[in-house]
């Protein structure tokens, strides 16, 4: 018996008829292997921003329920004309919303999280042989209102479908070969990686590579689900996502990421005083922002300063929620920089080997970089610098790390 593959293609794999007629011809070819195949799709190209952009001309800050009725319908498009492909081709192809699957999830319009999937219904569909073809990016609350899963969601819908039907993989179809020692686009001496963990792979999701959205490696490792990050565009193998105990390479840096949007703020002159960094990020947090690197000075005269970076598409309100904070703690000014990139070098080999920070840091400073802020993990250590420098460091830790070379076997 074959296995069940989930397949995943993102906008730039189905942005034409054309490239939709190649997805379909992939999907063939894992029929004709004796395989099953569910399939799940974004939005043709760059029809979200263009829905996104409708929105904004409207209201430069929407209403939520109406801003995800309006951003979900593009992928109803891409799985519509992609059924179609396959029913040309003799394949009984049939196209979902999550609506009509009952894909479950919070109300958090804009960035929902999924609770459940029922696959009873697509689950008999597949073993009767049609290749159910499924929206991504989207859910429906207990309301029955329509929510979206945040920017790259399709990834997360791909793994939760997959994760239902109990698939032996979730393959990520997108416009690169797999996941890369750092964006090629950054530094062309990049390394395709065969495999990286589970672990890996958050922390470079996390810190600023776009190869797949957060949730859906969380949702993979929670569920112990393989997932393959191959092109859409070329032949090749991709990259394998899995548990670290399959993986037998360790070494010490597996990749570089960076981020150049993000903004850092700070607030000044608070008092130096138990509770104070909850006082500030509480509000912050009960608005849904989600705060990354997190600096407090040292104390003096019993006030520091507080600095912390989010996206740079919630700095104007986070600043807004700082300068009430500011107010009612007595603070000083509140201050913004978008100018910022994030580098991070990660790699669960840093667990047993020491010197890997002062190694990154003398890498920078024979660069003359200045490191604005720092945070470590167990397998990640992340700076802030500034935006110019962003593409200089990358290869300067690139070179420093030897990420272009194989591992000795």
């Amino acid at each position: 018996m074959g296995k069940l593959i989930v397949k995943k293609f993102g906008g730039t794999s189905v942005a034409n008829t054309e490239r939709i007629e190649v997805v379909a011809d992939n999907i063939q070819l894992e029929i004709e292997k004796g395989n099953q195949v569910a399939v799940v799709l974004s939005a043709m190209g760059k029809s979200t921003d263009e829905l996104i952009s409708l929105a904004r001309e409207i209201n430069p800050e929407p209403n939520l329920r109406e801003y995800d009725a309006l951003v979900s319908t593009g992928e109803q498009i891409s799985v519509a004309l992609l059924a179609m492909a396959l029913l040309k081709r003799g394949i009984n192809g049939k196209s979902y919303t999550a609506y009509q699957l009952g894909i479950k999830t919070n109300s958090s319009h804009s960035r929902a999280r999924i609770l459940d999937v029922e696959v009873s219904k697509i689950n008999n569909e597949i073993q009767e042989g049609t290749v159910p073809v499924i929206t991504g990016f989207q859910g429906m609350n207990e309301n029955g209102d329509i929510t979206t899963l945040g920017r790259g969601g399709s990834d997360t819908t791909g793994v939760a479908l997959a994760v239902a039907l109990e698939a032996d993989e979730c393959q990520i179809y997108t416009d690169v070969d797999g996941v890369f020692t750092t964006d090629p686009r950054v530094y062309d001496k990049a390394r395709l990686l065969k495999e990286v963990s589970f672990e890996e792979m958050l922390e470079l999701s996390s810190s600023g590579a776009k190869v797949l959205q957060l949730r859906s490696v969380e949702y993979a490792s929670k569920f112990n689900l393989p997932i393959r990050v191959l092109s859409s565009f070329n032949d090749g193998e991709g990259t394998l996502v899995q548990e670290e105990k399959n993986i037998m390479e360790r070494p010490i840096v597996s990749g570089i990421s960076s981020i150049d949007s993000e903004a850092k703020l700070t607030i000044r002159g608070v008092p130096d005083v138990p509770g104070v960094a909850a006082k500030i990020l509480g509000p912050i947090s009960d608005a849904g922002i989600e705060v990354d690197v997190i600096v407090q000075n040292i104390s003096a005269e019993n006030n520091t300063d507080f600095t912390f970076t989010v996206d740079k598409s919630d700095a104007v309100q986070a600043e807004n929620i700082l300068k009430h904070t500011s107010d009612s703690l007595g603070g000083g000014s509140v201050e913004v920089d978008d100018d910022i990139a994030k580098i991070s070098i990660v790699g669960r080999g840093m667990r047993a080997h020491a010197g890997v920070a002062s190694k990154m840091f003398e890498a920078l400073a024979a660069s003359e970089i200045n490191i604005l802020m720092i945070t470590t993990s167990e397998i990640k250590i992340s700076v802030v610098i500034k935006k110019s420098e962003m593409k200089n460091a990358v290869k300067s830790l690139h070179d420093a790390f030897d990420l272009d070379k194989e591992l000795d076997s």
